[in-house]
């Protein structure tokens, strides 16, 4: 006979949280959670492409270079991306993963989440700055363990690119862990 102050038991529930703890841990550290985003974003960031100057380490890009977005059809908060990069090297076959998206803060247009493979896997991201004639801009997933630095042009000024660096620090991603590659800085 079963105690009736204990409730009925979940024989899954020790494999959930056994793999729970484990997503947890291998989360790479960072910030704890994403900065609140800095200022509202115009609809037009959702549209276009944007290069990607650099990252933090994240499984699904681990031999990706030269990635680049490319956001389109952006209506009524909704829109299509496509996430592409070059994988083995900047010559090799370009990887295109498509995705559906949705603005979740019509207020202030920083907050979207992507829904993957059919619907399957959602995250939501974060755009927490951004260039005020938008050249560049700060995404992260809002628990803080990734940021991307994603710039409107292959090309990218020094000036800039430091200015843009220093903004991604001070929002309290450790330097040390970006990934640089794809855009390149010039004069």
């Amino acid at each position: 006979m079963s105690d009736p102050r204990v409730s009925p038991s979940f024989p899954g529930l020790p494999a959930v949280l056994c793999l729970s703890l484990a997503v947890l841990a291998a989360a790479p550290a960072g910030a704890a959670r994403a900065p609140i985003p800095a200022r509202p974003v115009s609809a037009e960031v959702y549209s276009g492409r944007w290069y990607e100057v650099a990252r933090t380490a994240n499984k699904l890009q681990k031999d990706c270079q030269q990635a680049f977005t490319d956001f389109e059809g952006f209506s009524d908060g909704t829109f299509a991306v496509a996430e592409s990069c070059h994988r083995g090297g900047p010559d090799g076959p370009v990887k295109t993963i498509r995705a559906r998206a949705k603005i979740i803060s019509p207020r202030d247009n920083t907050r979207f989440r992507m829904s993957f493979f059919g619907g399957l896997v959602h995250q939501e991201y974060w755009v927490l700055d951004h260039a005020e004639d938008n050249s560049w801009l700060i995404m992260a997933t809002p628990g803080g363990n990734y940021v991307w630095l994603m710039a409107r042009s292959p090309v990218l000024p020094k000036a800039a690119l430091a200015a843009a660096t220093a903004r991604v620090a001070w929002l309290g991603y450790p330097p040390g862990r970006l990934i640089f590659g794809g855009v390149d800085a010039t004069g």
